[in-house]
């Protein structure tokens, strides 16, 4: 039970008073004031609608606040927005001997939700294949062998799922052997071994039988450079391939090394694959990371359901 009734003229005069100082002491803009304004209106709505008064409103009325505004489908920024004014405005009560403590001052806002990984769906995704086919096609000489190697990157990428770093580092004795698996040094230096398609082997047969053409002696990486590391960059590599999308007719900016990953892991997920080999062949410490490609299948399954299933649809009954 709350110690004295909700009072709102003399609530709202303390709204009054402290936004006052904010534009006095702390020179705040009037697009602020405005927002303050508004937050602490909804604020002293929803205290005096549960029955509590401001002077000694609760952390658990704070809270409750801020669950008000999830319940409501506010956005995060507009809900951790809204603790910021109630913060700052119960420190301004504090401070001027209003209320004896801030109950906000050790409420926490709302987490930022995880961005889903950037995708490629099976179209763009066979389109940038093509796309790197038909360069090889059209190329001679030097164009060829860098238009082959750029195909094996690609292939590769989507056969593995490697991170950038692990591709173009991959040593020039890893692709001479018969074996059905890469063995990767991953980050922290932990060893994982990723199975490698006989289509993607194939065209790294390809890549490394011009490879010995063109060079006199054997590199120490697949993908060797003349620049000081001796392997071909990862912004080399970036660049070729945000070129290739650009010919498949692909928005170049949604296309890199580490989307091409993303697909390669939401793809096996798809099709079945356990959710502990994914964290094996991607080379996650933690499966916390691997589990965000559940949440891109859940998306895609919700938005075949929206686009296809006639009950989904707005107005079906």
């Amino acid at each position: 039970m709350k110690n004295s009734a909700p009072n709102s003229a003399g609530d709202s005069r303390l709204v009054a008073r402290f936004l006052e100082m904010m534009s006095a002491e702390r020179g705040a803009a009037d697009n602020s004031l405005a927002a303050y304004g508004r937050d602490l209106q909804a604020y002293l709505e929803y205290l005096h609608g549960i029955g509590s008064a401001l002077k000694n409103t609760s952390t658990d009325d704070v809270r409750g606040f801020l669950a008000e505004a999830e319940h409501l489908g506010l956005a995060r920024t507009t809900a951790a927005r809204r603790l910021s004014a109630v913060k700052q405005f119960h420190g301004f009560l504090q401070a001027e001997g209003v209320a004896a403590e801030n109950p906000a001052i050790i409420v926490e806002g709302p987490r930022a939700a995880k961005p889903l990984p950037k995708m490629l769906n099976d179209g763009q995704m066979i389109g940038l294949l093509a796309a790197a086919q038909e360069r090889v096609q059209k190329s001679e000489g030097k164009a060829l062998f860098k238009a082959l190697r750029l195909q094996c990157l690609l292939e590769l990428l989507a056969a593995t799922g490697l991170r950038v770093s692990e591709l173009v580092g991959l040593s020039y004795r890893a692709a001479l052997t018969d074996d059905v698996f890469l063995t990767i040094k991953g980050k922290g230096g932990r060893e994982r071994i990723v199975p490698i398609s006989d289509r993607a082997r194939e065209f790294l047969s390809a890549y490394v039988k011009v490879l010995k053409a063109e060079i006199e002696s054997e590199p120490k990486y697949l993908f060797p450079s003349h620049g000081a590391g001796g392997a071909l960059t990862r912004q080399h590599f970036a660049l070729e391939l945000k070129s290739l999308a650009r010919m498949a007719g692909l928005d170049a900016a949604a296309v890199s090394p580490h989307v091409l990953r993303h697909v390669f892991a939401s793809e096996l997920l798809a099709h079945g694959a356990d959710l502990r080999a994914v964290q094996q062949m991607l080379g996650h410490a933690d499966i916390s990371t691997t589990q965000i490609y559940t949440h891109v299948q859940a998306e895609r399954l919700k938005e075949v359901v929206e686009k296809f299933h006639p009950l989904a649809k707005k107005g079906s009954s």
